[in-house]
Order: structure tokens, then sequence, then C-alpha cells
């Protein structure tokens, strides 16, 4: 297989190029990067560096990336240097709204736009996205975090509407969000107090987890949204 890694040196995604890089039935990974440098190097391996929020950028990427079989998109954000996820309503912030917008929803909309010629004739593609289960309209108990809420909700609308324009254009694609669990990165770790013993979980064991549900799925299944131990969670 030929797969792609968008946000490839990120904590998770890493953790998927490394992984990947062990699988017999990989051959080559394209994976990408944007602020953080690799550190990781392997032959399987072509870095490229890339603004996963830009039209040019991911056109480029699409148009010389060659035949693809998996795509995996483990960029995201939940804070930044000067902004946490708002307690209340009270603490949003119209611009850092757009911020977790742009980070969490746009990348997966624009692969999808040129990713057609890659994917196409490929049996049993895959096209996932790292969602999160905070963006589960039904699943929100506790109410909070609206602006990252919102973003993967966002996210996870977006897939389901690429699913079902796929099954004319591209029916052997599986359309994937995937829930990640409570991940030891950078991206949780403000908030790894409150998580219960055993609850928060390395990265390798994150993505080892999603791409065993993966390797499950199958173009029949598009268009759902998935938890890390395989089970079906809702919109």
């Amino acid at each position: 297989m030929r797969v792609l890694v968008v946000g490839g040196s990120g904590g998770i995604g890493a953790a998927f190029v490394e992984l990947l890089c062990q699988r017999d039935d990989v051959s080559d990974i394209l994976a990408t990067f944007r602020l953080h440098e690799p550190t990781f190097f392997h032959s399987k391996v072509n870095w490229i560096s890339l603004d996963p929020c830009s039209d040019s950028d991911v056109a480029k990427l699409c148009a010389n990336a060659g035949q693809l079989d998996w795509v995996i998109n483990a960029v995201g954000m939940l804070h930044s240097d000067s902004h946490g996820p708002e307690k209340t309503i009270k603490r949003f912030d119209a611009d850092f709204m757009l911020q977790n917008m742009q980070a969490n929803t746009v990348p997966t909309l624009l692969l999808a736009k040129y990713l057609d010629k890659n994917l196409k004739g490929v049996v049993n593609a895959k096209f996932a996205t790292v969602s999160a289960k905070v963006g589960s309209i039904t699943d929100n108990q506790l109410g909070g975090w609206v602006s990252y809420r919102a973003s993967k909700a966002a996210l996870n609308m977006a897939l389901k509407t690429i699913a079902i324009e796929w099954r004319m254009r591209l029916p052997q694609v599986c359309v994937a969000a995937l829930h990640p669990g409570t991940t030891d990165t950078a991206l949780s770790k403000p908030f790894q107090a409150n998580v219960p013993q055993g609850k928060l979980f390395t990265p390798a064991y994150s993505a080892h987890c999603m791409l065993q549900v993966l390797d499950t799925k199958t173009p029949e299944q598009s268009g759902r949204f998935w938890n890390w131990d395989g089970s079906e969670l809702p919109w």
C-alpha cells in the first residue's frame, strides 16, 4: 500500500508513520509536516512540507502524490499559546473559533477536493481523519469547549457529506472519522490531570488501535464515526 499521513510529525501523526513503516503491506509513506520538523526517518517515508490549510499547497501535494491506498489526516488543534478551550460561552472569542475551524475542519475538505485521481481505482481505499468524541452532538452532556466541539462537529459533517458524494464517484473508498481516545500529546497535556487512571493512551497505542479499526472497515461502512476500540459513535 501507499499511504499519505497529513500531520505526520505531530504526536499521533508521528505514531501513525512509525507503525505504518513496520507493516509488510505498506511500501511507501508520504508524510507531511508544518510547524514540527520530523525526527523519525525511514526508507519508506518521504517527508513533505505542507500547509494543510492552503488550497494551493494541498493541490500541489495531490498532483504529485500518485496513486494512494490510504489517506490519514492527523492535523488538529485544541488550544493555542493565548487561548484554551472555553469553560463557558462567556469566554468565546471569534478569532479562536476561526482558528479551530481552520485547523480541525478545512484540511480534510481540501484533501477531499483534490484526491479523486489519487484514490480512483484503488480497491478498498481509506480516507480517514482523526476527529474527537466531543464533536458528537448526541454525546454532548457537559457543554463547554464550544470552539473545539463545533469545529469537530463540522469536520464530522464534512466527512459524512464527502462519503455520500463519493458513493457515486469513488464507491471503493471508505470515509471514516476516528476518535483516538485521550492521548498523551501536546494537544491534551494541559487537561490530563482529570483523566482516569488507565485512560490516557500513548500515541503509539492510540495509533495502533485506529489502524486496527481502519483495517476492518469496508466501503459499505463509509461515512461513519468510529471509536478507538472499534465501536461506532453517534454523530
